[in-house]
């Protein structure tokens, strides 16, 4: 059974720990932190592996 995705019921503070807590433990919380990698127009091979790297890693 899937987890359920916590429904805003107009406190916020305890929504926002329901919903902090369900996006670590499906490890998207570094999403939420970190924010996407993305690899400029003019980037270099090793820019361009490291946002690769990072975008598969997020597909998990």
């Amino acid at each position: 059974m899937p987890p359920s995705i916590p429904k805003f019921d107009g406190f916020y503070d305890h929504w926002a720990e329901l919903l902090e807590n369900l996006l670590r433990s499906k490890e998207y919380w570094s999403l939420i932190e970190h924010g996407i990698v993305v690899a400029p127009a003019n980037a270099t091979q090793e820019q361009r592996r490291a946002a690769e790297e990072s975008r598969l890693k997020d597909l998990k």
